[in-house]
């Protein structure tokens, strides 16, 4: 089926695609993807190296009468997220991507598909083994875990890059010229709890909620999707006082909207009945509400395979659901200064109560640093009111726009001319690495663009073909259009 892929146009970019998405890649696993990248570089001939955190770097010299251009960094991050579907059958762990072609679409079966930010890192590649595509002198960056942390970038030291140019190609909309970024910070909340026995005469049940879309939970926040957690816990309080709770497990990964949730419960044989009845009237609340956004969504209840034996007491019951129930999810605050761009944001991005121990993590999202510890500091208030204790951790900076760059100019006069519209320049919600790079390289003029990828983080993600085709001729005329060095 990847030979489908490796076919497409532009043939060198989809058959690198195809070559980087049969190695494991995920974030915080990336030994295999960093050793398959260490060894294209060496095969070329060009200057290869691993920093002291795992990013890979690779150097190209410039092509005859392009030695006096100012040398770019193209960069893209080597770790995808990993998110499947409940019936999907995959080992993240031990298999490459299973790719199919869908109209003007490359998707994955059932998977991510990895081309944020598999295609940047596709297009760097062809780059490099080219030997008729001018260009100035390149440092291919290669950043690890930008996923779950950017580690890579964070850990990457000044001195290593003499770019003065960098090139993110981490934009999912081929239309856009990426300017600033979000910066974010993890809020982890923990409780413990004694559990209690089991009542007499109860049964258990497990809960299931799926189907949501899904998505990235920066670039997607805004649409106002459905969040399994915060809707688990509105049916979890909806019946309060007709079971109790043994498990929660929703959600996976803090940068991904959680699409699934399961709970296991105890019911009274008394409250049966009960149960049933607010089950049912929350569930078609919730339908309702979300008829026209999550047209998928499944909540269900099912006897469990086993009957529980110890769940968590009604009190510390009441005190976890209503503390959920108080977090806040979704957009917390517009920008002021650029419309339409969300400024600050929190994801409930997972939930586990298992054994008297309870976590929820989130991501808290934001392009202004003290916006983003409001943001943080009210979900601390909130939960250490329920009586949990709370940990910030993974703190990174947003990226700045700047409207006076100079390879703005130069990306946005090419894209007129190319396309015979301007560009839309804008900042993101999501959190690139051009802001942490620039802790380091202060003086170094960033800017990102890319293909057109839809459904980042989710199952749903697909890459244009037709769009990428666009990005790569863009990113062919941007290289021949570097300016020179400027001499003293």
């Amino acid at each position: 089926m990847n030979k489908d892929i490796e076919n497409l146009d532009p043939k060198p970019v989809w058959k690198n695609f195809a070559k980087l998405n049969a190695v494991p890649r995920g974030s915080k696993k990336e030994a295999r993807v960093i050793a398959f990248m260490k060894n294209f570089g060496n095969k070329l001939g060009l200057e290869t190296f691993e920093d002291e955190v795992g990013n890979v770097i690779i150097k190209k010299p410039a092509t005859p009468g392009m030695e006096n251009r100012k040398t770019v960094v193209l960069q893209s991050h080597l770790d995808m997220v990993h998110q499947k579907n409940n019936d999907t059958q995959f080992d993240f762990d031990t298999q490459g991507i299973q790719m199919y072609v869908d109209g003007d679409w490359v998707r994955a079966k059932g998977t991510t598909l990895g081309a944020d930010n598999g295609i940047g890192v596709a297009a760097i590649m062809a780059i490099l083994e080219s030997t008729d595509i001018p260009h100035p002198a390149i440092e291919a960056l290669f950043t690890i875990d930008e996923e779950t942390g950017m580690t890579g970038a964070m850990g990457l030291k000044g001195g290593v890059l003499s770019g003065e140019i960098l090139l993110n190609l981490d934009t999912e909309e081929d239309d856009e010229i990426g300017v600033g970024c979000a910066g974010g910070i993890d809020v982890t909340a923990t409780l413990s709890y004694k559990e209690a026995p089991v009542p007499e005469n109860s049964e258990t049940f497990e809960i299931h909620l799926k189907g949501l879309q899904g998505g990235h939970s920066g670039m997607d926040i805004h649409k106002g999707l459905g969040n399994a957690n915060k809707l688990m816990n509105r049916i979890l309080f909806a019946t309060l006082n007709n079971c109790h709770i043994v498990s929660v497990n929703g959600g996976s990964l803090r940068n991904a909207i959680p699409r699934e949730s399961v709970a296991n419960v105890v019911v009274e044989a008394n409250q049966k009945e009960e149960f049933y009845s607010n089950f049912n009237k929350i569930k078609n609340d919730i339908n309702e509400e979300y008829k026209h956004l999550e047209p998928d969504l499944v909540m269900e209840t099912v006897p469990a395979n086993t009957q529980a034996q110890k769940c968590m007491s009604k009190e510390n019951q009441t005190r976890f659901i209503k503390t959920i129930y108080g977090i806040h999810n979704g957009v917390y605050r517009m920008s002021p200064a650029i419309e339409d761009l969300v400024e600050t944001s929190n994801n409930v991005a997972k939930v586990t109560v298992q054994d008297g121990n309870s976590t929820v993590e989130c991501l808290t999202r934001s392009s202004v640093e003290s916006s983003k510890m409001d943001m943080a500091h009210t979900l601390q208030s909130v939960f250490e009111l329920g009586g949990f204790s709370v940990k910030f951790s993974g703190s990174y900076p947003g990226w700045a726009p700047n409207m006076d760059s100079p390879i703005l100019k130069v990306l946005d006069a090419l894209y007129q001319k190319m396309n015979g519209e301007k560009p839309n320049v804008a900042a993101c919600h999501a959190g690139l690495e051009c802001g942490i790079l620039g802790q380091n390289y202060p003086e170094m003029d960033m800017i990102s663009f890319g293909p057109t990828i839809k459904g980042a983080h989710s199952p749903d993600e697909r890459a244009s073909i037709s769009s990428t085709r666009k990005f790569w001729n863009y990113v062919l005329e941007i290289l021949k259009n570097i300016p020179e060095k400027e001499t003293n």
